[in-house]
């Protein structure tokens, strides 16, 4: 791992968050993932589609889980997007906000969001470079172009003409030196409403992306990534489980809207896409979540009855069962010995923080929130990191066990901790050594 990805991800934790890089090297419990997860992604790269689910509570590692999992999209050249459900900025019943969200917060392992504009350029070069080896010429390589493009879009051009119309519309304004119309069509091909009509009637398009135009265009974006050397995209729809507090029609539509995405990604329509949602158990079997929608529990049914140990990591929905004491110490102790690595008093680390001693301090981060060591990593990382792994490289002369009192504040806790937390009768815990 190098110095800048440990610098970033250790930075992350401090601040309580989760690293959006080496992860694999955070990576606790889920090895047994690995070999039918690396299969599935290696399907998609070669052209297949693939959708799943992952359940847990609060706390059981499903950000981490997407963004490792994605990383090692990206580490296959995918392109990734994390798009976050929410009633206001993105409603699931309206997918033509959902595509916006992910053309927004695309990335690939070169550029970060959003990288619609340097795909779609990449694009138009390899374009140019296969009409350059079929024998174009100066004078007639702008046709022939135009002419690969037709061809690599004809069955996207089925359901969303506009697409590829917007796209010529976009090279069209490059050639002519107009850089704020090609902007205004390329963020009109992001899905962004409101562009001006000026711009859009050199482009030859009309109106906004609406709900079904949203299917099109994705399918688009797929090609264009595919045939700009990328082998796929892998999209997470996390905290799918706030469609539970709308209103009831929205949640109807949201769970329909994701009936539909499914079954789109089923029938064969999106090769190269990799799609994620995440929600917690209430969703998947609580009465306002996916049972609601008969059609959709069916496509989304996994047998969660047998001991987790047995759990099939090939099915639709993936369960993560959370920390244990024992796990929250394991990846403590990963944390400490990644941080190390760059630290300035290394051997005063493994020796101040041992593991004895993050045992210790796993465990009373987990009584602080009601003994629930399930929900505490983030939290006893946050605390592990900043307040004990940086004084001990810092300063010479502390000693986390005598100097060290571990106290949580309800400011800086999530609402759910906040909630655990309440139940305890101390708002300082000291450690027990």
């Amino acid at each position: 791992m190098s110095a800048v990805r440990r610098r970033t991800a250790i930075d992350a934790l401090r601040r309580g968050a989760v690293p959006d890089s080496g992860l694999d090297l955070l990576a606790t419990g889920l090895e047994r993932f690995e070999s039918a997860l690396d299969a599935e992604l290696d399907a998609v790269a070669a052209g297949a589609a693939v959708f799943k689910a992952v359940r847990g509570e609060y706390g059981s590692g499903k950000t981490f889980f997407t963004r490792w999992l994605g990383e090692r999209a990206r580490q296959r050249n995918f392109a990734v997007s994390e798009i976050q459900i929410s009633e206001t900025e993105t409603p699931l019943h309206r997918l033509e906000t959902v595509y916006r969200r992910l053309t927004e917060r695309l990335a690939t392992s070169s550029f970060p969001p959003s990288a619609l504009r340097s795909v779609i350029d990449a694009w138009f070069y390899a374009l140019e470079e296969d009409a350059l080896a079929a024998g174009a010429g100066e004078d007639d390589l702008a046709e022939q172009v135009g002419q690969l493009l037709a061809a690599r879009l004809a069955e996207v051009s089925r359901h969303a003409p506009s697409f590829a119309a917007a796209l010529r519309g976009y090279r069209s304004s490059l050639a002519r030196g107009d850089e704020s119309t090609a902007a205004a069509v390329l963020a009109w091909l992001g899905g962004q409403p409101h562009v001006a009509a000026a711009a859009r009637r050199a482009a030859g398009v009309r109106g906004d992306l609406d709900h079904f135009g949203a299917f099109g265009f994705l399918q688009g974006l797929l090609t264009v990534l595919r045939d700009s050397g990328h082998r796929g995209l892998f999209v997470v729809l996390d905290e799918v489980e706030t469609l539970q507090r709308v209103r009831s029609d929205a949640r109807d539509k949201a769970l329909n809207a994701l009936r539909q995405l499914i079954d789109e990604v089923h029938s064969g329509r999106f090769p190269g896409l990799y799609l994620v949602i995440t929600g917690t158990p209430a969703f998947f079997e609580g009465p306002q979540g996916v049972q609601r929608l008969a059609p959709l529990a069916q496509r989304l049914a996994t047998d969660f009855t047998t001991d987790p140990r047995f759990d099939n990591p090939r099915a639709v929905q993936l369960r993560l069962p959370g920390f244990t004491q024992d796990s929250l110490v394991r990846l403590g102790m990963a944390i400490r010995d990644l941080y190390s690595q760059g630290a300035e008093a290394p051997d005063r680390i493994k020796a101040l923080a041992d593991d004895a001693y993050i045992a210790d301090l796993a465990r009373a981060v987990g009584g602080t929130l009601g003994g629930k060591a399930s929900v505490a990593p983030r939290l006893f990382l946050k605390k592990l990191v900043g307040d004990v792994l940086d004084r001990i490289d810092q300063f010479e002369d502390f000693d986390p066990r005598s100097h060290y009192k571990l106290t949580v504040r309800a400011g800086e806790l999530t609402e759910v901790e906040r909630n655990l937390a309440s139940a305890t009768s101390a708002d300082d815990i000291d450690l027990e050594v």
